[in-house]
């Protein structure tokens, strides 16, 4: 099962829910693959990899090879690095990758991500894929390479406006790349339940018709410190309230996850 984690939004959660999601896969006893398509790569950073260092199994890596005429190819299961949590691997960002896309657009590689996965798949029970703030080649490969979409979004009226223009772009997208593409929920990050124009939000998206995932994500400096020492929360602070919260939201689509993989095979 094959996981995006993706907004156009900015600063709305994606690498924090991808790893921490990602990490309690692991956990329980799945054989996980983190892709990190973000530029900024902090997934990567959040567990132990320094993308500036020299690799050469990134995922710019991965795609070059679509392009390159004369380069010798490396099989794509050498590509996944240990992390230092059993069963949770990465393919880590890079900063070749800026300068690596508009070659990939012009010759118009946006399915070579989803080959990659179809292959990589064999060897992992789940993938997750954190993207980039933008709807730029890499989101577009993660949306069409995945199975599942999970949106983070926090509680402000810019979210709210961002969130319309996604579920246009999304509904473009699914119809000429993936119709398999599942939209399986709204993650709400950072949310205070304190205040009232937070709830008010969350309304507003409910009267959309959207699936909204329950618990919502407290907001919390624990988050920041587990990026800091580059630890999930399940290894930073595991019995954090926020730590609970993102237990229970794995539990939730975990359940639908093993329904649909159980009903796939039937």
């Amino acid at each position: 099962m094959r996981r995006i984690i993706f907004n156009q939004k900015g600063g709305v959660g994606k690498s924090s829910i991808t790893v921490n999601l990602a990490a309690l896969s692991a956990a329980s006893g799945y054989k996980t693959l983190v892709i990190d398509l973000d530029i900024q790569g902090n997934s990567s950073h959040y567990l132990g990899v320094d993308i500036n260092g020299k690799n050469d199994r990134s995922v710019a890596e991965l795609l070059d090879q679509t392009v390159s005429w004369f380069s010798v190819s490396t099989p794509i299961k050498d590509f996944p690095q240990a992390t230092a949590y059993e069963n949770l691997d990465i393919i880590p960002s890079s900063p070749r990758l800026a300068a690596l896309e508009p070659e990939l657009e012009r010759r118009y590689k946006i399915y070579k991500l989803r080959d990659a996965l179809d292959e990589l798949e064999k060897g992992y029970d789940r993938i997750y894929i954190d993207t980039p703030p933008n709807l730029n080649f890499y989101s577009k490969a993660g949306l069409i390479a995945a199975h599942r979409l999970l949106i983070p979004f926090d509680c402000d009226s810019f979210s709210h406006q961002a969130l319309l223009t996604l579920m246009d772009n999304l509904a473009e997208l699914r119809e000429d790349h993936n119709k398999g593409l599942s939209l399986e929920g709204i993650v709400v990050n950072m949310f205070n339940a304190q205040a009232k124009f937070p709830s008010q939000i969350i309304e507003n998206v409910r009267e959309l018709g959207l699936p909204l995932l329950e618990p919502f994500l407290s907001h919390s400096v624990k988050m920041k410190e587990s990026h800091y020492h580059q630890m999930p929360l399940l290894h930073y602070a595991p019995t954090h309230k926020l730590s609970k919260q993102f237990s229970e939201l794995f539990n939730t689509i975990d359940l639908e996850t093993t329904k649909a993989v159980s009903d796939a095979s039937a």
